[in-house]
């Protein structure tokens, strides 16, 4: 018990470190022991069980925390009189940075010629399965039920042919989950006091799934740690070589964007770059290994609303919003690298026009890819778009998993800054905490937090601590 306890007071980004550099060495002992992908030895199995079982709880917190949080947040816009301004700033720094990302790719792309420089043969390449389309978005827009849910199946089937498995996946549609949580948001509004009743249960229910989500942050570190050492256990240099240029392309305009443009444009708008990266690298991190933005999403929020100081009300929707339609590397440096080293491998030139139309689907066309699978599913848009051939997608599949790290570590950053630029654009941004020591714990309820939660209401930290004599704090004597 003592050993927890002293554990417990190690600040939360220390555990995550001693998570990367413990998931790091686990990663090199279970690649020292041999094993195949089809076949990996026990302790990658173990170490791809603890990543996976963490970021299942992670997506299973979201539903229930973007809907109560959003409708929560709606209805206290009663109380902001420019609403739809902060709407309005928000899509337009989404597409100003998603513009600003594409435009370093294609810089990078033109520099270095990935595909010229990559030793792979276009020989029995096939297109990805999954595929993307600019109807899809009208598709992720309405819900297929309350829930959002979709299932689905697949088929492996025995290679002598006489037997088959089938295993049947649940998956739910982020954005849509943010239109219907914005359309009941809005109803309450427009009900007024009979909604009163039913505003106070999803108040309820919002402090309830807070309360479970600190528990599963609280596994981070032990998350990280199998996440990132089946990583390195799974994949090595022989899949990165052949496109060692293409996956080097990727890292560094991730990199610039995350640590060049975003520090950047924060001290465009007087806030310091360092605190932004402090800020928001618990869920930097995160994303990292976990290499999902919507099961970053809780951390994304909670960096965003305590570490930055952006509103709770505005960033209950900024951010579930941003997790969905904003992807600086997925959307925008991904593909334009992607399609770049598509188009030299197949010997197909590329104009101005098709540079321009590159911009075009990485501004706009992440929202047509929302809520669905990836980047796989941007890239095949961008290529589609192009006219160039889709059986380019599976020639970088294998190296995926690796460039997915990089990629949703840069999304999720971008994600944080952009409420906080909207923010002290708009006035609104807690200045004061944002340039605060970062020496509290980012993820820890705070007093009002406790107090929805109906947790010793009215009490402080102090009070709860007590006085040496046993006091409480602000009790009667």
């Amino acid at each position: 018990m003592t050993l927890l306890r002293r554990a417990a007071r190690i600040p939360f980004g220390a555990q995550i470190l001693i998570g990367l550099v413990v998931g790091v060495g686990l990663g090199v002992l279970a690649r020292s022991l041999g094993g195949t992908p089809e076949d990996p030895n026990a302790l990658t199995t173990t170490l791809a069980t603890i990543g996976s079982t963490f970021v299942q709880l992670l997506r299973v917190v979201v539903p229930p925390l973007v809907v109560t949080a959003i409708i929560v947040s709606i209805a206290n816009l009663r109380e902001v009189t420019n609403a739809a301004r902060l709407a309005g700033q928000t899509l337009l720094w989404f597409a100003i940075t998603s513009l600003i990302a594409v435009t370093i790719g294609i810089g990078i792309g033109l520099l270095t010629n990935p595909g010229a420089n990559a030793d792979i043969s276009t020989e029995g390449a096939t297109a990805s399965s999954t595929q993307g389309g600019w109807t899809d978005f009208l598709d992720q827009l309405v819900p297929a039920n309350i829930f959002s849910l979709g299932a689905s199946t697949d088929v492996e089937v025995d290679p002598s042919g006489t037997s088959a498995t089938a295993s049947t996946s649940l998956s739910f549609g982020v954005l849509s989950l943010v239109v219907l949580a914005l359309v009941i948001g809005a109803a309450i509004l427009k009900t007024g006091e009979k909604a009163e009743p039913f505003l106070a249960v999803v108040r309820s229910a919002l402090a309830v799934t807070q309360t479970a989500l600190w528990w599963v942050i609280r596994l981070t570190p032990i998350g990280t740690a199998g996440l990132l050492g089946n990583a390195v256990a799974s994949y090595g240099w022989d899949l990165v070589a052949p496109l060692a240029v293409f996956t080097a392309d990727v890292y560094v305009g991730s990199l610039i964007v995350m640590l060049g443009v975003y520090p950047l444009l924060a001290r465009l708008h007087g806030l310091s770059a360092r605190k932004y990266l402090s800020g928001a690298w618990p869920a930097i991190t995160l994303a990292f290994v976990s290499r999902s933005s919507v099961g970053t999403l809780p951390v994304t929020q909670r960096v965003a609303e305590r570490n930055l100081g952006v509103p709770r009300t505005y960033a209950s929707f900024a951010v579930p919003l941003a997790a969905t339609t904003k992807m600086d590397s997925c959307a925008a440096i991904y593909p334009a690298l992607a399609a770049i080293t598509v188009a030299q491998l197949f010997g197909v030139d590329l104009g101005i026009t098709d540079y321009l139309l590159i911009a075009f689907v990485s501004v706009v066309g992440s929202a047509a890819t929302a809520g669905l699978t990836g980047a796989v599913v941007m890239l095949t848009l961008t290529l589609s778009t192009l006219g160039l051939p889709l059986e380019g997608v599976g020639l970088l599949l294998a190296i995926d998993p690796i460039l997915d790290m990089i990629r949703t570590a840069t999304n999720v950053a971008g994600q944080a800054l952009v409420p906080a630029i909207v923010a002290k654009r708009e006035g609104i941004l807690d200045v004061e905490a944002y340039h605060a020591p970062r020496g509290r714990d980012p993820l820890a309820p705070r007093d009002d937090e406790r107090e929805d939660a109906g947790v010793r209401t009215g009490e402080t930290d102090d009070a709860r601590r007590g006085a040496d004599d046993g006091t409480r704090v602000g009790a009667p004597a």
